[in-house]
């Protein structure tokens, strides 16, 4: 599978274990940063670029990593169409793919150790959305028609619509 991945500088270490893991396994891996540590970076740009990356069509899935997970992932849900899960155990990794259709995994590097983050990643990539089930379709559909609801517009910058 083609993945696209990032990391803040919290992230980073994990990151190039999970790419070089990834890499092994055969998956083509696009690494978008950061590409090596920076302390002053900022994990919402990382989070843009997977986020943006998915959305494009580069790649079907990404893999978002900073120090806790929970920067990332609050900042790549603020792209319409992606779906970031944080998952630090196997059953989220594939229950948010198989029931919620989720195209983000996100890992916090300081909660999670490199071989359970593997084992979740591999979960991620293996799991499908359920289609054939009528409940994962609707729950799904309402998640798209709040998106759509709540969108001020492509790029839009107005802080209170």
């Amino acid at each position: 599978m083609k993945l696209v991945i990032a990391a803040d500088h919290a992230g980073f270490p994990l990151k190039e274990e999970v790419r070089a893991y990834l890499a092994n396994k055969g998956h083509e891996v696009v690494d978008l940063g950061a590409y090596e540590i920076e302390p002053r970076d900022d994990y919402p740009d990382y989070a843009e670029r997977v986020g943006l990356a998915v959305k494009a069509g580069q790649a079907p899935r990404g893999i978002l990593i900073c120090g806790s997970g929970v920067g990332v992932c609050v900042a790549a849900n603020k792209i319409p169409g992606i779906r970031a899960g944080m998952c630090h155990d196997t059953y989220s990794a594939h229950q948010g793919v198989e029931h919620d259709d989720m195209n983000v995994i996100v890992l916090g590097a300081r909660i999670i150790a490199s071989a359970l983050a593997y084992e979740c990643i591999d979960a991620f990539v293996a799991a499908k959305f359920i289609t054939g089930e009528p409940r994962f379709t609707r729950r799904f559909n309402k998640v798209r028609a709040i998106e759509a609801k709540y969108m001020c517009g492509e790029g839009s910058t107005n802080p209170t619509a």
